[in-house]
């Protein structure tokens, strides 16, 4: 679980977020791709498609999933679905 600090409430992480893992981790985490047809993009929307879990949680909030698939510039997982489909490699 990532600490609330690194967060970004909109979704993904924020810039200390992606500085914290690189400086624990190594990871060279880079920021979300919202447009295009990048194959950054369409690799995240080839994962999430299929990721289970509701869009809402009890109280009708959004969990971390959903701001994900907003942050890449996605409504719901078969618009991120159709996407990757019609951009992926054959």
């Amino acid at each position: 679980m990532v600490a609330k600090k690194f967060q970004n409430p909109k979704g993904g992480l924020n810039e200390a977020g992606r500085k914290h893992f690189k400086k624990t981790e190594g990871a060279n985490l880079k920021r979300p791709v919202k447009d295009g047809v990048n194959p950054r993009r369409i690799s995240f929307a080839a994962r999430f498609a299929g990721m289970k879990g509701p869009m809402q949680d009890d109280k009708g909030r959004p969990p971390r999933k959903a701001f994900a698939l907003k942050a890449w510039g996605f409504r719901n997982e078969e618009s991120a679905r159709n996407f990757a489909n019609r951009h992926k490699k054959a």
